[in-house]
C-alpha cells in the first residue's frame, strides 16, 4: 500500500461514541471538555449522541444507534476522511452483541489513521494535545494508487 499526506485541518470532526455501560463516563467527559469541543464538528452515535446533546450545549450531528447501523456510519465516515478523530469509550468488560461492527470500526480507524480514544485518560491526552486545535499532515493511505494497481 503507497501513502500520502494530507492536511488535517484545525476544525476537527470528531466521532463519539459509548457502549451502554459508558454512556455516563463519555458525557461527564464531554461536560468538562465542552467549550473545546464546541469549536469542531462532532457526530455520534444515535443514544449517545441524543444524551450529549440534551445535557450539554453541544451540537451533535446523531446518526442511527450502534447496533442497528450507527457504528458503520461512522466507519463510512472515517473511510470518506470526514472524521479526523473518534473518541470511543467501550466497555471492556460487557460482551457486546455488535462485537464484530465495533472490531471493524476500530479497524478502519487504524486503516485511516485517525487518533482514537478507548478511556478518559487517552481522551484527555488527545484533547490536551497542541494538534487537536492545530492544522497538520497526517499519513493516509493512498486509494487511487491502489485502486490503479487493481484496476
Amino acid at each position: 500500500m503507497k501513502y500520502k499526506q494530507i492536511d488535517a485541518a484545525a476544525k476537527k470532526s470528531i466521532a463519539l461514541v459509548a457502549h451502554d455501560n459508558m454512556k455516563n463516563e463519555l458525557l461527564k467527559w464531554c461536560t468538562t471538555y465542552e467549550r473545546k469541543l464546541s469549536n469542531h464538528q462532532l457526530f455520534a452515535t444515535g443514544t449517545t449522541g441524543h444524551m450529549i446533546a440534551a445535557k450539554t450545549g453541544l451540537t451533535i450531528d446523531t446518526l442511527i444507534s450502534g447496533p442497528l447501523g450507527g457504528d458503520q456510519q461512522i466507519g463510512a465516515l472515517i473511510t470518506e476522511q470526514k472524521i479526523d478523530m473518534m473518541i470511543f469509550f467501550w466497555d471492556p468488560l460487557e460482551a457486546q452483541p455488535h462485537d464484530p461492527d465495533v472490531k471493524a470500526l476500530l479497524r478502519l480507524a487504524a486503516v485511516w489513521n485517525i487518533p482514537v480514544a478507548c478511556n478518559s485518560a487517552t481522551a484527555d491526552f488527545l484533547i490536551k494535545s497542541s494538534l487537536f486545535e492545530n492544522a497538520y499532515l497526517k499519513t493516509v493511505p493512498d486509494y487511487d494508487s491502489y485502486l490503479s494497481l487493481r484496476t
